[in-house]
């Protein structure tokens, strides 16, 4: 397509030199003015740590847009074009804005009249979503803007020191899908995740720091970083990076705190899975979207009370090809609801399972996990809860991916509009259960 000799390589020429000294507020202008010659208006909407609300990356923007029951939400969720129509009349297509195969948000597009929405055009838009996707993240680090759009609610200390540390929530290749999430986003104190995904194998780690403040943070950083510095140095035994961690908390006079983790590694061919538990959960293991037995090894003591077992022997599963492990801390299981009932392994399953039927794809489980359990305990935890999944699949990623070719043909009704909901709304908002 071309408009008065304007490409969409002129397009996306224009956005990456542009980009190199845009401001984070400045996100939604710098597109809208670059594809405004082809006929478009477009917006760029971050989604919230919470994935609860997306909202317009510009100094004044409108409310927020909430992740259930609306046109963004679903196409958010289920990461697919969706349409719509514009208060003005201008059809209006919802793109699912990814970094990486990390979900950050939504691109907003109206059409003028002339613009013809075909198979062609939605690949133009796709490459231009994800060039957005790239750009807008790579702005977090520089902008406080973009930080509170991605935290409504004010972090705690102890919070922001977790999420500056843990890795982005999703990240997948062809052969294995890693998605994770904390909660509550902003009071988060002591959890934590890790992953490192390379070409022979995936290494994955979830931290439960014992306390609620500022302390059990610290600890739970310094289980985090000692752990990747061993691994940086070439350390690739559990058992030794489990031991060097244990010393390396003790050394610092962190006792009597300590961290409970599970440390697991993954070898990408054979689904060979070792693992450590240090005195926390053990991982569920889904086959064919049902739980099955598994992780049963005896655990070792938690991180930093200098009581590692003597030996070096760690457990061992071994996966089968779409295999789904399920990582998770005890402010899941142990959620409570107004009659003091807890959450529970089974109902965790259960929804896992049910989230594996739908054929949902790995980060959407997890966020409606999460919300079934701020349902259960009453919108609120009382306790932080981290969730880590682990797609051993060569199918995981394309649940992530637009199916544009399908979405063409069978668009959603032009009738429907996007719900908002109000500043104040978003504050508080929590989604539904699964």
């Amino acid at each position: 397509m071309a408009t008065d000799g304007l490409t969409w390589g002129d397009v996306f020429t224009a956005l990456t030199d542009r980009s190199h000294l845009v401001v984070g507020e400045g996100l939604s202008a710098m597109v809208d003015e670059c594809v405004a010659p082809l006929g478009l208006h477009a917006d760029v909407l971050l989604v919230d740590l919470g994935q609860r609300v997306l909202t317009s990356v510009r100094p004044d923007p409108p409310p927020p847009v909430a992740v259930d029951g609306t046109l963004a939400g679903r196409a958010f969720q289920h990461g697919e074009f969706v349409t719509g129509l514009a208060d003005s009349g201008r059809r209006v297509l919802w793109i699912p804005m990814l970094d990486g195969t990390e979900r950050a948000g939504i691109v907003r597009l109206e059409l003028d009249p002339d613009v013809v929405d075909d198979l062609e055009f939605r690949r133009r838009c796709w490459t231009l979503s994800g060039l957005m996707g790239h750009i807008a993240i790579g702005k977090l680090p520089y902008s406080d803007r973009i930080r509170r759009i991605r935290a409504p609610r004010p972090l705690s200390v102890a919070a922001e020191l977790l999420w500056h540390l843990v890795p982005p929530r999703t990240f997948a290749t062809d052969a294995v899908v890693v998605t994770a999430l904390l909660e509550p986003y902003d009071q988060v104190a002591g959890d934590a995740y890790d992953y490192v995904v390379d070409t022979e194998t995936a290494y994955v780690a979830v931290f439960d720091g014992v306390g609620h403040d500022l302390a059990a943070g610290s600890a739970t950083a310094l289980a985090v970083s000692a752990l990747r510095n061993a691994r940086r140095r070439g350390v690739e035994d559990l058992a030794e990076l489990a031991t060097d961690a244990d010393t390396q908390m003790r050394a610092a006079g962190v006792r009597p705190r300590f961290v409970t983790a599970v440390l697991a590694r993954l070898d990408l061919h054979t689904g060979e899975l070792r693992y450590v538990v240090a005195g926390h959960p053990p991982p569920l293991l889904l086959r064919h979207g049902h739980l099955v037995d598994a992780f049963g090894a005896s655990p070792w003591p938690p991180l930093g009370l200098g009581a590692a077992p003597a030996r070096s022997d760690v457990a061992v599963e071994w996966l089968e090809p779409g295999d789904r492990v399920v990582f998770y801390s005890d402010g899941i299981t142990e959620a409570r609801d107004a009659d003091g009932a807890f959450f529970g392994e089974r109902r965790l399953a259960d929804l896992s399972e049910r989230a594996e039927l739908d054929e949902v794809s790995a980060p959407e489980t997890l966020r409606r996990l999460a919300a079934a359990v701020l349902e259960h305990q009453g919108g609120e935890l009382q306790d932080d809860a981290t969730l880590l999944m682990l797609d051993w699949s060569t199918a995981g990623h394309e649940r992530m991916l637009p199916s544009l070719a399908r979405e063409v043909t069978a668009a959603d009704p032009p009738t429907a509009r996007p719900e908002q909901v109000s500043a104040a709304a978003a504050e508080g908002f929590r989604s539904p259960t699964v």
